[in-house]
């Protein structure tokens, strides 16, 4: 089982190129993995039936006790089956539906198999947690699914109101999962059920899990997103929408009847809200003339019923709703398979258009009129036999005093009715002929469109016939509930499914809802019910697009208000949500303890008083770049502070982050005026002097508090032999990060690539490819040595010249032709470009003696950074080019990749990731070497850094210089 679970998330991934290649004969290879499936699953029956239950489980976030376990009882076999068997069916139609269509459907083919897939894990896994997962999941594809025609808003949005409503159910059914996953102890469903938690907490938890059950089968108030679904292709409907994704809300609800079926609400909510869903499914079926919304409209009735007989919580109804379950999903995946014949020949579902093609079409009409037989209940079809069985549980409990028993009878009875009703306004609609409509040409499809539903409708006559063998397959889970709610057996239990039980109430019950609908169906033509107007004034569609309007408006009204495009705007609500939050914090403390000192040592007393000048004096600079380098002067007060508190690593980190913030800061304000104007001008400067000071108290006393209320002896005592024992390594800082708290490097990581994408993102105004000066080529002449292909300036950079240009002795100094005089410094020049080498040895060296040392992979990825603006400062983007003739982005894509693969690969080898290992040995004159897999990581942090500091002197730097150049060229007034 889990072996398939693992096909259904590789396969998919090949169909797209498959589907390229060979077209919708692909779907045969689609079908290939749920038919195996379907034949294992067959295989597994008798050992099931007899009790033996397979289990299968691999333990996969053992810290939380989530496992993948898959058990197959009978309900999950049964269900199964109707995934993997209806699915494969399904994807045979799809090689006849798409034929002659290729776009999009690569994708969608591995879209609907990964659904399968997801459906196939979700009926078979006992983890609750890993349920709720692949819950999701379903949501997520079945939005892909139904949004198929995304060029079509109705498509778009109904594909986003499935997502909503399931998405919305699905999270309150989690907090329901966890509840319940905190009362039992375990997060195994079948260990919850054999020993079911009590108490008000377990009745909360429950009711949230009915609310996810509920959405996801369209049971009223949650009915109105599965008529809108029928945007979709007719396979995603027949398999989602009838035998697979809607039926979810049904198991889920089928599996926890045995353990919670006697919860206080649970028998009201079900069987109150199935009733009146099966009525009101029923009704609108009516009123539609399109054939797909009319099985829309009946499928929501239909799950009704199922909720109704499932949820009821006896012996004898949940035997009638197991059979119901797999009767439902036969005839109704048959009919949506021929009203998509019908449309993909005719290209019209709407029963006004249609007439005659019964007699054109009489395979199709016979497998649609068994179909329909099933629905209504009709002997000898499957359908028959589990209506029968509904009526015969439900009349004794009517009979026996019951009183949800009879609300429970006259809802279904009526219901049936209804089914009956619009059952044959199908059969009228699709293929009777009709007087006042012109006989429709049906051109013949070809014969294996037809197989699927036809294969669906012979499996709802056959098994009719053989009741007594669906008997043997699902009693074994009926028997799990009681036999009736008041504790006495019904008259002839145990119940036994039949093709026929005699002459008994259950059989002129259902005979009376057939004539009762044929009635139904003769007054509603007779009145034209589909034309007149609705009862209500609204629907419950109109409620959800007007909580949807409601949402979108009072998110415009508050963006209008909070996002104004001011920064001081934004900053001033960050502080002032900081004071309130962390004041109200300190002031609702008991009591307050504080462990104060003067100073630590004589430099705080020197470099703090400097620090505070500095700020002081940055808020009344009248220039930009003062500003800033003020504000460094603050930043290298922390260095100071770093350095005479132990810590060299934080030094060293601090001011190489410094010295490039600056250069950063310096390169922006090139764009901008030198001094501030008057519309830069404080506004309130009194508000915001007040809120400064209030932050600096508030984190004041935040400091002040914190340091002193501290009760146990700190964490980081035992940081310094967990980096030696685990980390093989002295230096704790970069232990710490490559090691011990590696993902968090990792995200920080992310988070830095996304920083340098913003930034070019902004800056480059036509395209995001590398507009770097590259030098290309390196091939020596004949003539001397040391004669290259010189460097020509092209509008993307600077290349080296192509094979036949003029041969000339490759410049030292790549910046001689192209800087101004006056801005160039050859002294600079020179001692730069001789340093450079040293300088990136130097980043080396921090590199790989960072795990013992001072130093690290940021650390030496900032030293080469600083090599690399030292360069573009001397040199401009020419000199930048010639030092780093390489895409920055490939740098951050190569250091990320390493990062991950160092996560990924211990997983290959059973270990957890990042889990990182020592190698060490003895060499003849190097001595004894020891090396750390984490070094590894840390060289994928060092491309990283380079790469980002790379990209910020890229596009903030040689980009601009490229387009002022541009601007001056052509005259163009540069705005700042």
């Amino acid at each position: 089982m889990l072996a398939f679970l693992g096909a259904f998330v590789v396969v998919p991934l090949i169909l797209p190129i498959l589907v390229a290649r060979i077209g919708p004969r692909a779907f045969y290879v689609a079908a290939l993995l749920p038919t195996l499936a379907f034949a294992y699953a067959i295989v597994l029956a008798p050992g099931i039936f007899a009790g033996d239950i397979p289990y299968e489980e691999y333990s996969w976030i053992p810290g939380l006790d989530v496992s993948l376990s898959m058990r197959m009882d009978v309900l999950g076999w049964l269900l199964t089956l109707i995934v993997t068997g209806v699915g494969a069916l399904v994807m045979l139609y799809c090689r006849w539906y798409f034929r002659g269509k290729t776009h999009g459907v690569g994708q969608f083919s591995a879209v609907l198999l990964a659904f399968a897939g997801a459906m196939y894990g979700l009926v078979l896994t006992d983890d609750i947690v890993v349920l709720i997962m692949l819950w999701e999941v379903t949501s997520v594809l079945s939005y892909l699914l139904i949004g198929y025609y995304h060029g079509r808003a109705a498509s778009r949005r109904a594909a986003l109101q499935a997502l909503l409503v399931t998405t919305l159910g699905g999270l309150v059914m989690l907090i329901g999962v966890v509840l319940i996953v905190v009362q039992a102890g375990t997060t195994s469903l079948s260990e919850i059920l054999a020993d079911p938690p009590v108490g008000p907490v377990v009745d909360s938890a429950v009711l949230l899990l009915l609310v996810g059950a509920l959405s996801k089968s369209a049971i009223f108030p949650f009915h109105f997103w599965l008529p809108g679904a029928m945007a979709a292709p007719t396979p995603v409907s027949a398999y989602l929408h009838a035998a697979a994704m809607v039926k979810a809300g049904i198991y889920l609800v089928a599996r926890l009847a045995p353990g919670f079926a006697d919860t206080p609400f649970w028998r009201p909510t079900l069987i109150a809200l199935g009733v009146f869903t099966m009525l009101l499914g029923g009704f609108q079926a009516l009123r539609e003339r399109d054939l797909k919304r009319i099985l829309a409209f009946g499928t929501v009735s239909q799950l009704g019923f199922l909720i109704v007989m499932l949820g009821y919580g006896t012996r004898d109804a949940a035997l009638a709703g197991v059979v119901l379950v797999l009767s439902h999903a036969l005839f109704k995946s048959c009919l949506f398979l021929v009203v998509g014949v019908i449309d993909r020949q005719l290209s019209t579902r709407d029963i006004g258009e249609l007439s005659g093609l019964g007699r054109q079409a009489p395979v199709m009409a016979t497998a649609s009129f068994i179909a329909i037989a099933s629905m209504a209940g009709v002997i000898p079809t499957l359908g028959f036999v589990a209506k029968e069985t509904a009526l015969t549980a439900l009349w004794h409990e009517a009979t026996g005093g019951a009183g949800w028993g009879i609300v429970a009878l006259v809802g279904v009875v009526a219901g049936s009715a209804l089914t009956a009703a619009y059952g044959i306004r199908f059969l009228w609609g699709a293929f009777w002929t009709k007087r006042s409509t012109p006989r429709t040409d049906w051109p013949d499809p070809p014969i294996g469109f037809l197989a699927s539903p036809v294969l669906l409708a012979g499996a709802s006559l056959a098994l009719g016939f053989l009741a007594p063998v669906v008997d043997v397959w699902l009693t074994p889970y009926a028997d799990g509930l009681p036999e009736a709610t008041a504790g006495v057996p019904a008259p002839g239990y145990p119940y036994h499914l039949a093709l026929w039980h005699g002459l008994e109430p259950a059989l002129f019950l259902s005979l009376g809802t057939l004539a009762l609908g044929a009635g139904i169906f003769w007054l509603v033509r007779r009145t034209q019910l589909h034309r007149r107007r609705r009862l209500l004034p609204f629907t419950a569609n109109d409620v959800y697009n007007l909580s949807v309007r409601g949402v979108d408006r009072t998110s415009e009204w508050t963006t209008a208000r909070f996002q104004r495009g001011s920064l001081p705007f934004y900053v001033g609500t960050i502080f002032i949500v900081l004071v309130v939050a962390e004041g109200t914090a300190l002031l609702a403390s008991d009591e307050w303890r504080a462990q104060l000192d003067a100073w630590q040592s004589p430099a705080q007393l020197i470099s703090a008083p400097i620090m505070i000048a500095a700020g002081i004096l940055a808020v009344r600079a009248p220039k930009r770049f003062t500003g800033v380098a003020l504000v460094s002067v603050t930043g290298l007060g922390m260095v100071v502070l770093f350095g005479t508190s132990g810590a060299p690593d934080l030094a060293l980190t601090q001011v190489l982050i410094e010295t490039i913030t600056l250069v950063a800061f310096a390169l922006v304000l090139r764009r901008l005026p030198a001094r501030m104007g008057e519309h830069n001008a404080s506004v309130a400067p009194l508000a915001r002097a007040a809120l400064g000071v209030g932050v600096g108290l508030t984190m004041a006393l935040v400091a002040i508090v914190a340091t002193g209320a501290r009760q146990e002896l700190p964490i980081s005592l035992e940081w310094p032999p967990l980096a030696y024992e685990i980390g093989h390594g002295r230096n704790v800082v970069n232990v710490a990060l490559v090691d011990l708290r590696g993902w968090d490097t990792m995200g920080e990581l992310s988070v830095l690539i996304l920083a340098a994408t913003g930034v070019a993102s902004l800056v480059f105004i036509t395209d995001r490819s590398d507009n770097l000066a590259r030098q290309s080529g390196t091939s020596r002449s004949r003539v001397g040595l040391g004669r290259r292909r010189p460097l020509v300036e092209t509008d993307s950079g600077v290349r080296a010249q192509r094979a036949g240009e003029t041969d000339a002795p490759r410049a030292w100094l790549v910046s001689g032709a192209k800087v101004q005089p006056e801005n160039r410094s050859i002294m600079m020049e020179i001692i730069i470009r001789v340093l450079f080498h040293a300088i990136m040895i130097v980043s080396l060296y921090l590199l790989f003696a960072g795990h013992n040392l001072p130093g690290g992979g940021f650390a030496g990825g900032l030293v080469a950074g600083m090599a690399l603006v030292m360069r573009y400062i001397a040199g401009g983007r020419w000199e930048l080019g010639a030092a780093a003739p390489t895409d920055a982005g490939r740098l951050l894509g190569a250091g990320m990749a390493i990062a991950v693969l160092c996560a990924i690969v211990p997983l290959l080898f059973g270990y957890a990731p990042l889990q990182s290992f020592t190698f060490e040995g003895d060499l003849p004159l190097i001595g004894h070497w020891e090396f750390v897999t984490s070094t590894i990581f840390d060289i994928g942090v060092y491309l990283v850094v380079i790469g980002l500091v790379l990209d910020v002197l890229r596009s903030l730097g040689a980009e601009v210089d490229r387009q002022s150049k541009d601007s001056a060229d052509t005259g163009a007034v540069t705005t700042p």
